[in-house]
C-alpha cells in the first residue's frame, strides 16, 4: 500500500499543551515525516481566541470556533483533543470517531471516565483511539503497558502521578514551608492552576492511576472506584518528623492485585528516604510496576509541561499515520472492550 503524500491534523484546542503540539509539528515537518511515512500538516485549529494566530505565526484561516468545521474538513484524518475538561471534550470525541476520524488525546478525565464506550465506537467505526499523553506527561507508560510488558501479569503500580503536588511537597520538605505558602509559589511559577483543587486533593492522580490500573489488570476501574485524599493537611512539621524517622512524604498513587480483587488508592504516605520514589523531587513523576516476569521497573520524567506532552501527543499521531500508510491497525487493546471482562472486583 502506498504511502499517502500528506495527513491532515485537526488540532482542538491551542492552549499550552496545544501550543506545544501545533509548534512542534510547525518546526520539525521533515523529520516528522520521515518518522510517519507522510507529512503531517495542520488543517484546522479549533480555538476561541482567534487573536492567537498572530503569535503561533497559524494562517489565520486554519482557526475556527466551530467544531463542526473542523470535524467535518474532508482533509482533516486525525483529531487531536486538548481543550481538556470532561465536556464538551467527551462529545467531541465520540463524534470525531463516529466521522471516521482517529482520534489523539491527553484527556485523563474522559479516558478514564469514558474508556469503554469510546473504544467500542473507534472499534465500530474502524479508527484509532489514543492517549499516551493522559498519563505521565512525556513519560511512555500506555504503550508501554499495552505491548512491552504485555507477556506479564502486573502485580502492582506505585506511582507519584501529579507535577504540582510532588512539587509542593518538595518545597514544603526541602525548605520547611507550609503549604500555603508552597502552593502560593507553585502557582506563581505556573506550576498550579488558579483553582488547584483537582491536583491537590487527589483527584488529578486518581485519573491517571484508574487509567493504568485498567490497561494493567484488564477490567474497568473507574475514578469513582479510587479512594483519594490530597495534601492540601499537610504541616511543615509533618515533613520534620518523617526526615527524623527516615522517611519522605509523598502523594502515592497504588494499584495492587491480590487474588481476584483490585486495591486502588491515592494518598500522602511515608516513603523510606533511600527508595527510588523518595528522591523523585520537583513537577517530575515515576511510577513503579511490578510483574511476574520482569519483576520491578521504574518509568521516570517530566510528568507535565508542553514539550514533554507534545511528545507523547505526537508520538501517537505518528503511530496512527503509520498504521493509515501500512494499512494496518493498532489500537489501545482492553479486554471489556471486546467483551471479555475479568471477574475481579474493586475494595
Amino acid at each position: 500500500m502506498a504511502a499517502r503524500e500528506s495527513i491532515g491534523i485537526g488540532l482542538m484546542g491551542l492552549g499550552v499543551i496545544g501550543g506545544g503540539v501545533a509548534r512542534v509539528l510547525k518546526e520539525k515537518p521533515d523529520s516528522l515525516a520521515r518518522e510517519a511515512g507522510s507529512q503531517l500538516v495542520l488543517k484546522k485549529i479549533l480555538e476561541k481566541d482567534l487573536a492567537k494566530h498572530g503569535s503561533m505565526g497559524i494562517e489565520r484561516h486554519t482557526f475556527t470556533t466551530r467544531f463542526e468545521e473542523l470535524v467535518n474538513h474532508p482533509d482533516v484524518d486525525v483529531v487531536v483533543e486538548l481543550i481538556g475538561g470532561e465536556y464538551p471534550a467527551f462529545e467531541y470525541i465520540r463524534e470525531a470517531l463516529t466521522r471516521g476520524k482517529h482520534v489523539v488525546t491527553a484527556n485523563k478525565e474522559v479516558m478514564s471516565k469514558h474508556w469503554k464506550e469510546l473504544l467500542s465506537v473507534a472499534q465500530e467505526y474502524q479508527v484509532s483511539l489514543r492517549c499516551e499523553a493522559s498519563v505521565g506527561g512525556g513519560i511512555p507508560l500506555v504503550s508501554p503497558f499495552q505491548e512491552d510488558l504485555v507477556a506479564n501479569d502486573i502485580s502492582a503500580i506505585y506511582g507519584i502521578l501529579n507535577g504540582t503536588t510532588n512539587y509542593i511537597l518538595t518545597r514544603m520538605a526541602k525548605e520547611g514551608l507550609d503549604f500555603s505558602v508552597a502552593l502560593k509559589k507553585a502557582q506563581e511559577l505556573g506550576y498550579a492552576e488558579a483553582d488547584p483543587s483537582k491536583d491537590i486533593e487527589g483527584i488529578d492522580a486518581a485519573y491517571k492511576l484508574a487509567i493504568l490500573a485498567t490497561i494493567a489488570f484488564g477490567t474497568e476501574v473507574r475514578p469513582e472506584d479510587v479512594y483519594h485524599e490530597g495534601i492540601s493537611r499537610l504541616q511543615g512539621c509533618d515533613f520534620r518528623y518523617a526526615g527524623e524517622l527516615g522517611y519522605a512524604i509523598k502523594l502515592l498513587a497504588i494499584a495492587k492485585l491480590s487474588g481476584d480483587s483490585i486495591e486502588a488508592r491515592v494518598h500522602p504516605v511515608f516513603i523510606p528516604e533511600d527508595s527510588l520514589l523518595a528522591k523523585v523531587d520537583g513537577v517530575y513523576n515515576a511510577i513503579h510496576v511490578e510483574g511476574d516476569l520482569v519483576g520491578r521497573v521504574v518509568f521516570y520524567g517530566e510528568g507535565a509541561g508542553p514539550r514533554a506532552t507534545s511528545s507523547a501527543v505526537i508520538s501517537d499521531i505518528i503511530k496512527i499515520v503509520q498504521d493509515i500508510n501500512n494499512g494496518v491497525s493498532s489500537p489501545l487493546r482492553l479486554p471489556f472492550a471486546t467483551g471479555g471482562v475479568l471477574s475481579r472486583c474493586l475494595k
